[in-house]
Order: C-alpha cells, then structure tokens, then sequence
C-alpha cells in the first residue's frame, strides 16, 4: 500500500521501467491510463506444475526492440489466466504474474499479463491499476524520472553463433 503523505510520483507517458526480479533491469514502457492491465512482451511461453500444485510460466523477452538478438528467459507462478481485450478489440486468453515495478527510485508489486508484443512499440505497457494511488501521468511529458546512458548495457552481450 502507498504511503498516505507520500507525494504521487509524476510519470510522463512513457519511462524507464525495470522488472528486476524477473532480469529485466531496463525496459521501455508505455504508460497508459486507458488500458486496465498491464502487459509484458513474451514469447515461448510454457507451462510447469511443481510439487505444490503451483502453476509457473516460463517465457522469453526482448527487452530492447530495436536489438532481438538480445534474450532474456524468464520464470514466474501464474497467479490468474484471464480474458483480455487489446486496444483493438481482440480478446485474448493470458498468464498473468506478479512481480515488482521498479520506476525511479520507487518499486512495488503489480500484476502483468504476458502477450506478444512483437509488433508495438513498446516491449511494455503500464496500465492504471498498476499506478492508482502511486502515480500521476503528465502525457505532455516524456521520460519525466529521466533517461539511462545506454539501456543494451544493462544486458549481456548475446552469444555469437559459430558457422562452419
């Protein structure tokens, strides 16, 4: 729960966001307060049941557009599967995970789904659920808690391919 006397943090329309404990230490987002949920790109999603019964998702992300030579595989429990509408009206069935948010020097838990996001231009979308309480959006701001040096730097360099 937010801190009452805390003022909310104001967010430009996109940011800087960082998933930390899913590996994805930098990542473009979109913040829009016009989808309810938020939404992670991933790709070669599959399932595992453990020894509890506990569903889990792995997948893979892209978490620089313009670099898909870069890979991060990704575990999480699924908390829910649910039916959602993209912007343009198509419903899809999807995973949804709960992982910290990392904006600023902020960080707290919000829900994701996971879907394909190859074609957006964002490799993540920040919906309102994830910031009632903590967060205004400025949407004549860009990059409003600023930018990192070189975002491909907070990943290892992909591992070449030998060809004989």
């Amino acid at each position: 729960m937010p801190d009452i006397m805390s003022p909310p943090l104001v967010l430009g329309w996109r940011e800087w966001a960082g998933l930390p404990a899913l590996g994805l230490p930098l990542l473009k987002a979109k913040l829009d307060t016009g989808a309810r949920t938020s939404a992670l790109h991933a790709f070669d999603l599959d399932t595992e049941t453990d020894a509890n019964d506990q569903l889990w998702v792995r997948f893979a992300v892209h978490p620089i557009q313009q670099q898909p030579e870069i890979v991060v595989q990704c575990r999480a429990p699924v908390i829910d599967q649910r039916q959602v509408s993209d912007s343009g009206g198509h419903r899809e069935q999807r995973y949804v995970i709960t992982t910290p948010l990392h904006l600023g020097t902020s960080s707290w838990p919000i829900e994701l789904t996971l879907t394909n996001r190859d074609s957006m231009r964002f490799r993540m979308l920040i919906g309102r659920t994830a910031l009632a309480g903590r967060a205004l959006v400025d949407s004549g701001l860009s990059y409003a808690l600023g930018q990192p040096s070189h975002a491909s730097a907070s990943y290892p360099s992909p591992t070449p391919s030998w060809s004989s």
